[in-house]
């Protein structure tokens, strides 16, 4: 299968990019912010179907591209490298990457409205789509067999959206009764950028 530390590796980078402040983060804050933490899981789970997608569609093309050449490889792993850093930077150093919390007016929809609003907004934004696209060659051996590794991964992803998401649906919940301190905000994106920018350098050591 898998080998644990190419898991452990995959697990800490996607854990940190799923965690940094970002259109779908500060979405499912508002929502729980406005309409309660219950409500929030369907624009989380939203967003974690709307990443699965991206998911397969990276999964089934990138399989040609490691097979294909190892230029290619390396050129993509270098994009990889390249994009977590540039995350890791935004979040240190930008102040677009900085979480905000504007509860909207208290309200009330079906939930697949909601559903909808969390997968629109993540199916819209190529982040993850460039993200899977980068990185995941590096975590697939293609000497074994493909699916089961990817299944795996894919399980994983999913799994670290409905938690990560999860904890921006209860910092909204609780900042509906008591406002989120500007230090937790900074705290959150320098540990993310630091975090990111270490797994950057990592994923550059990689060999195929």
């Amino acid at each position: 299968m898998i080998p644990l530390d190419t898991l452990l590796l995959f697990f800490v980078t996607t854990f940190v990019v799923v965690l940094s402040p970002g259109p779908a983060a500060i979405a499912v804050t508002a929502e729980s912010a406005s309409n309660g933490f219950k409500r929030s899981f369907w624009v989380i789970l939203g967003i974690a179907v709307a990443n699965a997608v991206f998911f397969v569609m990276s999964a089934t093309g990138i399989v040609t591209l490691i097979l294909a050449s190892n230029l290619l490889f390396t050129a993509i792993k270098w994009v990889g490298v390249a994009y977590l850093l540039y995350l890791g930077i935004s979040a240190l150093f930008g102040r677009s990457g900085a979480l905000s919390i504007k509860p909207a007016n208290k309200g009330k929809g079906n939930s697949h409205k909601v559903f909808l609003k969390g997968f629109i907004l993540e199916i819209s934004n190529p982040k993850a789509l460039l993200y899977f696209s980068a990185l995941l060659p590096q975590f697939i051996d293609v000497s074994r067999p493909i699916a089961p590794q990817a299944a795996v991964l894919g399980l994983i992803t999913f799994a670290l959206d409905l938690v990560c998401y999860s904890f921006y649906a209860f910092l909204g919940w609780k900042s509906s009764n008591a406002g989120l301190k500007p230090f937790v905000v900074k705290i959150i994106n320098k540990t993310a950028g630091s975090m990111l920018i270490f797994a950057g350098l990592k994923m550059a050591t990689v060999e195929r």
